[in-house]
């Protein structure tokens, strides 16, 4: 073999290539998953841009997108596209990321209402840039050329976010002659982009992106109203505590203001649940049945306790009952397509049993109450009776429990709905948000070690399909809700990333789950760490990482 030659396996095949190929040229015309677009590539389980060049012989896995690396490079080169049509259309105006809808991302251009031929003229101005197929160059600066380049360039919000980097370099990119900071890779060029589209709506733009679950097509989904309303009120609660990026919270850290953070934005929370047991009590003794459903990781288990005790304020008497209690026997959980359980669908509950149990304390009987132990696997009664007398409502808490299916035997009429989520309106910057999904991620990690034993890289494993059983048994439900809640905290990530961190650099690059976790830390890495002792023991966050006065 020739001295520039080398071997490389390409997705399980070996094939001769020169030294110094870059990606984008082995992948060649070929197409992913589902004849999806292929927008990077794994080398030795480290994720790479296509226009990475291969000098060593390596394992090559494609990253197209069905994955969520992939629909995530997609996404963020999208989002580029999007900063410079509004740009070259509104070039004295900036635009700011507020946060996702389940079409997609949701902007808004600062002191100025978007209308629907606003909207056209962005998406028309998109396609323009990528009929042209213009690169995404990358430019790598010094730490300290990055933080000269932001105050000159008036981005004090990109100044803060990286005064406490940990790398000692940053990385830019230029597209079309502008220059932006984003946290992840790109496509090489515009021309890759192939699905998107633009709306008006509520005064801002939604990009509306393809998901990795249909990558081809974008979603036809209505925007959920009421959710959209929660992150609005989410806003004006920012404004409150005046954290409106990460770079502003490490700011509280660092003067010595974290107390005075946690005991607000606590504050906020319990005035919600207070406004909600106030309804409940106005609507008695018709609603028997307080159900509380939300998605993995919100924190449902706390937060009904805290409704529970303002019930009583309230002169009511609540009995607590969680939906996982009725989950069947591990062996018993129905597998998904890929023969792997399916903890999230709504077979994996014992709805005749739950259904009975419920009607019977409904009617006046005493029921005992099921226990489900999560390191057996297997459902246990430890002689947990209960009745309903005068007074009494249910507090039933579970991701299913705004699904009909879950009480198609129980009267509608007795129920009042709760949807609950952990949603993150405070961005990074203004042209990067924080995921609500790695919030949620992450507190599940540290929560799942805690108190199931189960190692991070299992979590990571399981959390595509936690998030397609959410797509199909939770968000489908969640304008059922009488009331919707956010149970994130603005301060969350400061106490969770010293944790979270610690079991992230645990998994070595020989785990499949290596690229993901390399992910998360260099997402924590923007954040300072701050200890846990300003955290109230009634608090949500309690709940993931231990301490609860409900749980301990």
């Amino acid at each position: 073999m020739s001295d520039k030659l080398i071997n490389v396996e390409v997705d399980g095949q070996i094939e001769s290539i020169e030294k110094g190929t870059i990606i984008e040229q082995i992948v060649n015309g070929r197409r992913g998953k589902k004849d999806s677009l292929i927008v990077a590539a794994l080398v030795d389980n480290e994720i790479r841009e296509l226009t990475y060049p291969i000098e060593e012989e390596c394992s090559i896995k494609f990253v197209d997108m069905t994955s969520q690396d992939g629909i995530r490079i997609y996404q963020r080169s999208l989002k580029f596209v999007l900063i410079k049509a509004v740009y070259d259309l509104f070039p004295e105006r900036e635009i700011q990321i507020r946060h996702s809808v389940r079409r997609g991302v949701f902007f808004e251009i600062l002191d100025y209402c978007v209308t629907d031929e606003d909207a056209s003229k962005i998406e028309k101005r998109m396609h323009e840039l990528i009929e042209q197929n213009i690169p995404f160059k990358k430019e790598t600066l010094s730490i300290d050329e990055a933080r000269e380049y932001f105050l000159k360039n008036g981005r004090d919000d990109r100044y803060r976010v990286i005064a406490n980097r940990e790398k000692d370099y940053v990385s830019l990119y230029i597209f079309d002659g502008i220059e932006d900071y984003f946290y992840g890779y790109m496509v090489p060029s515009s021309g890759y982009l192939e699905s998107f589209a633009v709306e008006a709506d509520n005064g801002g733009i939604v990009l509306i992106l393809p998901k990795k679950e249909n990558p081809n097509q974008l979603p036809d989904v209505s925007i959920p109203r009421k959710l959209f309303n929660i992150f609005t009120e989410y806003g004006d609660w920012i404004n409150i505590l005046g954290v409106e990026d990460v770079g502003r919270l490490n700011e509280v850290v660092e003067s010595g203001r974290l107390k005075e953070l946690v005991l607000i934005a606590e504050a906020l929370h319990e005035k919600k649940i207070a406004m909600i047991a106030d309804m409940i009590k106005q609507q008695q003794p018709k609603k028997r049945l307080i159900m509380i459903a939300g998605p993995s990781s919100s924190g449902k288990t706390t937060f009904a306790q805290r409704l529970s005790i303002q019930l009583k304020v309230n002169g009511l008497v609540p009995i607590n009952i969680s939906v996982d209690d009725y989950f069947v026997n591990k062996s018993q959980t129905p597998l998904d397509e890929d023969g792997k359980p399916d903890y999230e669908c709504l077979e994996s509950v014992d709805l005749q049993l739950f259904n009975d149990n419920i009607n019977r304390l409904i009617s006046g009987e005493e029921v005992e109450i099921p226990s489900y132990n999560f390191k057996t696997g297997k459902r246990e009664y430890n002689g947990r009776k209960l009745k309903m007398n005068e007074g009494n409502v249910l507090v039933i808490e579970g991701i299913h429990a705004l699904n009909p299916g879950l009480t198609n035997r129980i009267d509608p009429a007795n129920k009042f709905n709760i949807y609950i989520s952990a949603i993150t309106s405070m961005r990074i910057d203004m042209h990067n948000r924080i995921p609500t999904t790695d919030l949620r991620l992450i507190r599940r990690m540290v929560r799942d070690m805690r108190y199931r034993g189960t190692p991070a890289p299992m979590t990571i494993e399981m959390w595509p399909r936690v998030r397609k059983g959410e797509e199909r048994n939770i968000f489908p439900f969640q304008e059922e809700a009488d009331v919707m809640v956010n149970t994130s905290l603005i301060y969350e990530l400061l106490i969770l990333k010293p944790i979270a961190t610690n079991l992230l650099q645990e998994i070595t690059s020989d785990v499949p789950q290596y690229a993901e976790a390399r992910r998360l830390i260099e997402f924590l890495s923007y954040f300072l760490s701050a200890p846990a002792d300003f955290v109230p023991p009634n608090s949500i966050l309690r709940e993931f990482i231990g301490g609860s006065i409900f749980h301990e």
